[in-house]
């Protein structure tokens, strides 16, 4: 087991609360570690002036094959004017584009600038940071079981052979 960190609860609650039946609930859990995780990634993000959502978009349009604004709102279950916002803020700080795509005039692709992919490289390494903090408590083994099911879960048995797999 690697070194302790802060939990997603307050030690007086998690001591009250560990032995509940909300404690088995697999959906408040990740509810939790979500939250938990988005708070510790902004923190991190901050000097970059980035949000965990802002750098998921910029993530997704370093992509080699950029999304549009639709199917980012799908890929980040947000609600589409959501993703517009967050589109328009990258753009202003002239971290992405908005590119008409070649196979089908109609739709919208978001690809990242190369500011954006400099601030993304800078993104990155403060968010593997981040999340090596928040998987401390758990040994190598377990943070690459825990990242197999998760992948399993979102993308089914598109999951396997993955970036980290």
């Amino acid at each position: 087991m690697a070194e302790e960190t802060t939990p997603a609860v307050p030690a007086d609650l998690a001591a009250r609360f560990a032995s509940a039946s909300l404690a088995e609930d697999v959906e408040f859990l990740a509810v939790k570690a979500f939250a938990a995780g988005t708070r510790r990634l902004n923190q991190a993000l901050r000097p970059l002036d980035l949000r965990a959502r802002s750098y998921a978009v910029l993530s997704a349009a370093c992509e080699a094959e950029p999304l549009t604004q639709r199917e980012l709102a799908t890929l980040l279950e947000l609600d589409p004017s959501q993703v517009v916002a967050l589109v328009d803020e990258l753009e202003g700080r002239g971290l992405v584009t908005r590119e008409t795509d070649e196979r089908d005039r109609r739709r919208r692709l978001v690809r990242a600038s190369a500011e954006g992919r400099e601030v993304h490289r800078r993104a990155a390494g403060l968010a593997a940071t981040s999340e090596q903090e928040a998987l401390a408590p758990l040994s190598a083994g377990e943070r690459e079981t825990l990242r197999a099911l998760l992948r399993t879960l979102v993308f089914g048995s598109q999951a396997v052979g993955g970036p980290r797999t």
